[in-house]
């Protein structure tokens, strides 16, 4: 009986210590990912004035996107293309002493403006890239330049906006941001759960019978005390159906449970079959739905013969004339009724 004291509580903690893995590695793995690559850079770039960068040492830190100031843009008359789309405009420009090839999107460049005076955007710095050489090359035809000469005045490094702009870069931003956002949140949330197990979503689902702080004291109480039924993670109390396991925890009280029924599953690897299990199903009052999966056959059905006894007004066995009637009993299309007569009523 020792064992049973607070097990409630003590499967809650254990429950959410488990989920809390996840979010933490998921976090760590993002943290490293952007120290290791550049996406810190991406996601909070800094601002670099003209004569201030110095695109060969931000490459070589890896600090390879930012926001630059740049003057006197000029249009060279060539545009970077995929599948007939107009992807960029290159644009020259003097940077710290440098000629820098600048690729802009069309949207900043008004569609190819001969000039820009003066303009911060947002770019990556890409070291001899295949478009800027192949711009410098063509360039070096029209000119009747050799391409040695044009290679040797122009900067090897250039700043591409549609780089660090383009639907690949926000992707990379969405799914950062989302993802470590909802890491620490679930942290924070699990941390909460597992301080305050009353707070935690098992516990106040209960909140449709009563008082979950109550609720959860009483059938603590009752666990620990007299249990009536119990196998390996689910219990039978004098009101309460509990469950303990780590797919989650449960607190039903049996008035409120309106059907219930098993679900086998055989698990095999190709033609050889291991074992069967099963799954209860529980379905109580305010919608409130409970899975207890991987169990054996003889503590499910004594699960559901005590609670058939205990409380007969629930349904047993899964059919669809039980289905049609817990449909009804929780009245699943009430809103929809409702909305519906509405437009009736408009109409």
């Amino acid at each position: 009986m020792d064992s049973l004291e607070h097990l409630i509580t003590r499967s809650i903690k254990t429950y959410y210590k488990n989920k809390i893995i996840a979010p933490i590695i998921f976090l760590v793995i993002i943290i490293a990912l952007s120290i290791i690559f550049p996406i810190g850079h991406l996601l909070a770039p800094k601002t670099y004035s003209e004569d201030a960068i110095s695109l060969s040492e931000m490459y070589g830190n890896k600090e390879v996107y930012g926001n630059f100031k740049l003057k006197s843009l000029y249009f060279t008359g060539y545009t970077s293309k995929w599948l007939d789309r107009t992807m960029g405009y290159f644009y020259y420009t003097m940077v710290n002493s440098e000629c820098v090839i600048v690729l802009l999107d069309p949207d900043t460049c008004e569609q190819g403006a001969p000039t820009i005076e003066e303009l911060t955007v947002k770019g990556q710095i890409l070291y001899d890239s295949e478009a800027a050489r192949s711009l410098l090359l063509n360039l070096a035809s029209d000119l009747n330049w050799n391409e040695e000469g044009i290679l040797s005045t122009v900067s090897s490094y250039s700043i591409s906006e549609p780089d660090a702009t383009g639907f690949p870069a926000v992707a990379l931003q969405v799914f950062y941001i989302i993802f470590g956002i909802y890491s620490v949140i679930s942290i924070i949330i699990y941390c909460i759960y597992i301080a305050f197990p009353v707070l935690s979503i098992p516990v106040q689902k209960t909140r449709a019978y009563g008082k979950p702080a109550e609720i959860l004291a009483e059938a603590e109480e009752e666990l620990a005390t007299l249990p009536q039924l119990a196998t390996e993670d689910m219990f039978i109390t004098e009101h309460y159906f509990i469950e303990t396991s780590s797919y989650g925890v449960a607190i039903v009280p049996i008035d409120a449970i309106i059907w219930i029924y098993k679900y086998s599953t055989m698990h095999k690897f190709l033609w050889h079959h291991f074992s069967i299990t099963y799954t209860l199903y529980i379905t109580a009052g305010v919608r409130h739905y409970i899975k207890c999966p991987k169990n054996i056959k003889s503590d499910i059905d004594g699960i559901i013969d005590y609670l058939s006894e205990a409380n007969h007004n629930i349904l047993v066995g899964f059919s669809e004339e039980n289905r049609l009637k817990v449909e009804e009993i929780q009245n699943d299309f009430n809103i929809v009724r409702k909305f519906l007569g509405f437009l009736s009523k408009r109409v």
